[in-house]
């Protein structure tokens, strides 16, 4: 025995109505083709369910006796139905975004709020993480997508390129100094005769902040480093040194007394990436998501 819902529905139909041809048009099929689905349900169970004469279709004792599980099943079958398409629903509604810290508390919130105002619908959720939990969280269905400097795709996920920084010098200003209005530039050079800080020297931005300090001859690993770009740019402020680090960090900068330069000869450019578990669905949410932080990320940047 395989009953089939269709058939448990026209089972339904017919038994609450009492008449086939108004049953057929409640279920939006053909009178013929309900009675074949009748038919086939009452070969399957082996006994007839319905007293059919030419006034009225009524329940035999062992259609009576099917009745209730049908009902049950169906009612049963329609409330998870509803549920999970509500989950599958809300799902949709909801776009969960892993960042490191920076990015998540200077970059993000001016792109959430210009998101937000054009797609109400949509419930952002942020999770703030160093880069490796990002990779997990997005590797583990937790996170939709990730965002970060991604230098190689970890296995499993799917990596894009969604903007560009440069490299730029950050320096303390002088107590009596004003604020620069803007973003200057200063060659590499520049920064011989600073004392540097950085990040850990195996940060894959270091890495790369170090071979372009190296041709200067100021590639030192020993240097004080920190695991964090906010707390770098407190120590810069606080006089303990000259930073290297991306135009991301600007608007971390303006809210300190630092200045900024982006460094030239030559520029220096990373790439800004989204990361996402590979062969995922791609919501529409999603793609209005990266359209937004695309458009927005080179006014982040200067």
């Amino acid at each position: 025995m395989n009953l089939s819902t269709r058939q448990m529905r026209a089972f339904l139909h017919v038994a609450r109505i009492g008449n086939f041809t108004r049953a057929a048009e409640q279920a939006h099929i053909t009178q013929a083709g309900l009675s074949i689905l009748i038919r086939e349900m009452e070969k399957q169970l082996g006994c007839r369910l319905f007293e059919r004469t030419t006034r009225v279709v009524s329940l035999t004792p062992e259609g009576r006796r099917l009745l209730p599980v049908v009902e049950r099943l169906m009612t049963d079958l329609d409330d998870v139905a509803a549920e999970l398409g509500a989950a599958g629903d809300a799902a949709r509604r909801t776009l969960r975004i892993a960042a490191t810290p920076l990015v998540s508390s200077h970059l993000l919130p001016q792109v959430f709020a210009t998101f937000r105002a054009a797609h109400p619908q949509v419930s952002l959720r942020l999770f703030d993480a160093d880069l490796r939990d990002v990779e997990a969280m997005v590797a583990a269905g937790d996170a939709d997508m990730g965002l970060g400097f991604f230098f190689k795709a970890a296995p499993g996920l799917e990596r894009t390129p969604v903007g560009r920084f440069q490299l730029m010098r950050v320096a303390r200003l002088d107590d009596d100094a004003d604020a620069a209005p803007g973003v200057g530039t200063a060659p590499w050079s520049s920064l011989r005769g600073a004392e540097l800080v950085g990040l850990p020297p195996g940060n894959p931005i270091q890495k790369v902040i170090d071979q372009h300090l190296a041709t200067i001859g100021r590639a030192d690993a020993q240097r004080p480093a920190f695991n964090f770009f906010g707390t770098l740019i407190s120590m810069v402020e606080a006089g303990f040194g000259t930073a290297v680090m991306p135009t991301f960090a600007l608007a971390a900068c303006r809210r300190h007394r630092v200045r900024t330069d982006v460094l030239t000869k030559p520029k220096v450019g990373l790439d800004f990436y989204r990361i996402t578990k590979r062969g995922a669905h791609e919501t529409e949410a999603m793609q209005a998501f990266v359209a937004t932080l695309v458009k927005a990320l080179p006014e982040l940047s200067r």
